[in-house]
């Protein structure tokens, strides 16, 4: 397989060379933990889920790092408000992403970093900059001089002299160019410290991930990783950080998602619309939330709107209901199939080009509207044509995340939830169901069809097959 990347560093596509042949060496910033996480979260950590995933099934050897930032000034500000520890505050905020992730079939890491298990990597790595003159420390504060990396800039295309000549300088009169960034910061009365060469204090944001990143990775690694937001100036400093260390290249892609909008606004607090994962979960099926994630592309923005999950969800019964019957028609899958077809080939083309799971989630459905034509058309060879694309499917399924649970399970589980929602009882369904055939059996359509919509009306679609008829749940 050739993958192609679109590294921000470049701003082009290009063919991914790991450093180790057969090895690839991924590090994603993770959340800092001070609130619950809320769907632009999500699509972060289920981008880089299923691009892990994709690069473990083509063959690669995959080391994953995604760290908690579990101190920070947003952390102590949450704790403040709240009366309570800032240690307590990170670790429940942990628990709940860990809740929210595993209900959205991500999978771990394969370490996943602390930042408060990390004080001595990171105070190594700040004398490091104080050695190589890329740092000063000045009343218990150390700075990074943006100044001494003659590099500054280049991932996000910024230049300095043009950021300082539109800078408020006086912010933070410690430092000598308003774009200098604390790499240290001294103790404050009644926030967590510790002990270091400069006094008692804590890292600053940017330093923790470049120290954690050389602790697990090396100077060197393939694939950095984050929202668009981190750009600047979360990750221009990590290069600054890094390649000022070490004077070595840091990552050698940087792989950046899209934003997740709400009705084409900007997720934002101020404005109201701010969806935790947890809350969007009581309404929706975890991959109902998954397919709707990879619907685009990872670099491009995905909106939000009850359209758009209803279309997700609608998309992902399709898929169940074309597995529930090949069940029938073929019986259940193999536990691993011997061999891939023409759609895993197709779905595999569109991933190795950028992971573009918007094409291959097309190809996905290609694969079902094919399959369900050939048990339409019942040929001889329908049959072993049906379970081969099946098979294609569920591996496609594996990749993203999705059809986790037999159809029978799946379903099962929607018409719970609807039900629970609708007040109403399977076996009032049922009951509605006889009386309709017996209508139909004799020739009252009237009451059939009253019945019938009276179920739509409980978003209860019924579905004549000729060995009976089914329901199932709709929205």
């Amino acid at each position: 397989m050739t993958i192609r990347i679109y590294n921000t560093m470049s701003r082009t596509k290009e063919i991914f060379e790991p450093l180790s042949p057969g090895k690839a060496s991924v590090y994603v910033c993770g959340p800092t933990v001070y609130d619950s996480c809320h769907i632009g979260h999500a699509r972060s950590v289920v981008v880089f889920d299923v691009i892990v995933r994709y690069l473990r099934a083509g063959g690669f050897e995959v080391t994953y790092i995604r760290n908690f930032t579990d101190v920070d000034d947003k952390i102590i500000a949450r704790a403040n408000q709240l009366g309570l520890d800032p240690m307590a505050i990170a670790e429940k905020y942990i628990r709940e992403f860990y809740e929210d992730m595993d209900a959205l079939h991500v999978l771990r890491a394969d370490h996943e970093p602390r930042v408060t298990q990390f004080m001595d990597p990171i105070k190594a790595f700040i004398k490091k900059l104080l050695d190589n003159g890329m740092a000063y420390q000045i009343d218990g504060d150390v700075f990074y001089a943006v100044e001494a990396f003659g590099g500054y800039g280049k991932l996000s295309g910024r230049k300095l002299e043009d950021m300082e000549a539109g800078a408020r300088v006086g912010i933070n009169e410690k430092k000598r160019n308003p774009f200098d960034f604390a790499l240290w910061k001294s103790a404050k009365p009644g926030e967590p410290a510790w002990d270091s060469p400069w006094g008692p204090g804590r890292p600053g944001w940017h330093i923790e991930c470049s120290a954690m990143a050389w602790q697990h990775l090396g100077k060197t690694f393939d694939i950095h990783g984050g929202g668009k937001d981190l750009i600047f100036p979360h990750h221009e400093n990590e290069v600054a950080q890094s390649e000022g260390a070490f004077n070595e290249p840091f990552a050698r892609y940087w792989v950046h998602n899209g934003f997740v909008n709400i009705d084409q606004e900007k997720m934002s607090k101020s404005l109201g619309n701010f969806l935790m994962i947890k809350d969007v979960r009581k309404s929706y099926h975890s991959e109902t939330i998954r397919l709707f994630l990879l619907s685009n592309h990872y670099r491009s923005p995905v909106d939000f709107t009850d359209k758009a999950m209803d279309e997700a969800r609608a998309g992902l019964d399709r898929i169940y209901t074309f597995l529930e019957r090949a069940e029938a028609a073929v019986g259940p899958p193999a536990e691993s199939a011997e061999t891939a077809g023409e759609h895993w080939r197709r779905f595999t083309e569109a991933m190795d080009d950028d992971f573009n799971t918007a094409l291959g989630i097309g190809v996905l459905f290609e694969g079902v509207r094919t399959a369900n034509g050939l048990m339409d058309a019942r040929t001889d060879d329908a049959l072993p044509r049906v379970g081969a694309v099946r098979d294609d499917i569920l591996r496609m399924g594996g990749i993203l995340g999705i059809l986790n649970q037999t159809p029978a399970a799946y379903f099962s589980g929607r018409r719970s939830s609807a039900l629970a929602a609708e007040s109403i009882d399977a076996s009032e369904i049922e009951a509605l169901i006889s009386e309709r055939t017996e209508a139909r059996k004799a020739r009252d359509f009237a009451r059939a069809d009253a019945i019938r919509d009276e179920l739509a009306r409980k978003n209860i679609v019924l579905e004549d097959r000729p060995d009976g008829t089914i329901w199932k749940v709709d929205g």
